[in-house]
């Protein structure tokens, strides 16, 4: 067996991390990239959404690469991931490729299909050692997500444009070979330090916009044209509704996030009640929160054809009207391009600048008023 599994965001490095304690063959297919993107747009249902054709492309780069067993999540709900593995292996084969498959579906439609599942990932493991190399792993994506966490709030407080960029590879970097507990404590600690290093000028006040939306696009830079970084060079402090292990994990605290489903669903209850899969419901809490918690703006991400975050969408108008927050949305396909996005995207960010100004401004006029 050589397995391989989707690219996203830093899923490559926990499921790295998670393949290695197993002690299977592996290989990790290259970063997402336009030669990806043709590839899986070449076979994919051309209604399909974008991270379903971009997946097919992963696949595709392994497979010709030597992979020959392919791993991919299952899933519930009305959002179509559930069904990308079983669209994929149809495609795959269709075009001519030869592997095998494992879907490892969620918990919730049993244990017991889940264990045994991933005693194929882990052969001659116990129930107790797999739990073990899981618990592990997971606890260093938690810190791998506290670090982008970091870099995506004080980015915009850098004095050299570019030192969090660098100190956050190199901060990975640390986090990469640490393999016990005692070593991830220690990695954890040199990474944050790495970032804390770098000079920031606390004195500012950054715009703040928090970023919402269907997970595949938030987490994948190339995707999304990598807006979380460009926020941040621009002066954006930037907040995101969702990190990988947050979404990964069966608890619904979002430890990372820091908000639970509970209060994300409290907050959206107003707009919509119910679950409408995917991050359709998550989008709308956390919208309403961010509007709430004082943020300047917020950015909704979604793919064309996506039904859950078109249903949030059509929602985003009311909450901006409602709550007095600008909100930007865009949906991506494959016809998306980097220079519009961010051009878009540019004239957004003044917009929050002139209204922060005339905030002040009527605030201003106030406290005058008063004083006279």
């Amino acid at each position: 067996m050589l397995a391989t599994f989707p690219q996203l965001g830093k899923l490559d490095l926990i499921v790295s991390d998670l393949l290695d304690r197993t002690g299977i063959d592996y290989m990790v297919p290259p970063k997402t990239a336009d030669k990806t993107m043709q590839l899986g747009l070449r076979y994919a249902p051309e209604l399909a959404c974008l991270p379903m054709k971009i997946m097919i492309g992963n696949f595709i780069e392994a497979i010709e690469a030597g992979a020959d067993t392919l791993l991919m999540v299952g899933g519930i709900g009305p959002c179509r991931l559930g069904y990308y593995a079983q669209i994929q292996r149809l495609v795959l084969r269709d075009a001519g490729y030869k592997f095998d498959m494992i879907i490892i579906e969620p918990p919730v439609l049993g244990w017991k299909r889940f264990i045994d599942t991933l005693r194929l990932l882990a052969p001659g493991k116990s129930v107790y050692q797999i739990y073990k190399i899981i618990s592990t792993s997971f606890t260093k994506g938690r810190i791998l997500d506290r670090l982008e966490q970091y870099v995506l709030k004080f980015r915009a407080y850098e004095v050299n444009k570019g030192d969090s960029t660098k100190a956050y590879k190199q901060a990975l970097e640390i986090m990469k070979p640490a393999k016990t507990q005692q070593e991830i404590e220690e990695a954890s600690r040199l990474a944050f330090a790495q970032l804390e290093a770098v000079e920031k000028d606390m004195s500012r006040r950054p715009l703040k916009v928090g970023i919402v939306g269907e997970f595949y696009i938030l987490l994948e830079p190339f995707i999304n044209f990598d807006i979380e970084e460009y926020l941040g060079n621009k002066g954006v402090s930037v907040e995101r509704s969702l990190y990988l292990t947050d979404w990964i994990s069966p608890s619904d605290k979002n430890e990372v996030k820091g908000v639970s489903d509970a209060e994300i669903a409290r907050a959206a209850r107003p707009y919509l009640n119910h679950f409408v899969g995917g991050e359709g419901l998550t989008s709308v809490g956390n919208a309403a929160i961010y509007a709430k918690d004082g943020f300047d703006g917020i950015v909704e991400l979604g793919p064309f054809t996506c039904m859950p975050d078109t249903i949030a969408k059509s929602i985003l108008p009311r909450i901006s009207k409602d709550l007095d927050i600008p909100i930007i949305s865009f949906v991506i396909d494959e016809q998306t391009g980097r220079a519009g996005t961010l051009t878009r995207l540019e004239a957004f960010i003044d917009l929050l600048h002139s209204k922060r100004g005339c905030k002040a401004g009527s605030a201003d006029v106030r406290e005058r008023g008063l004083a006279a």
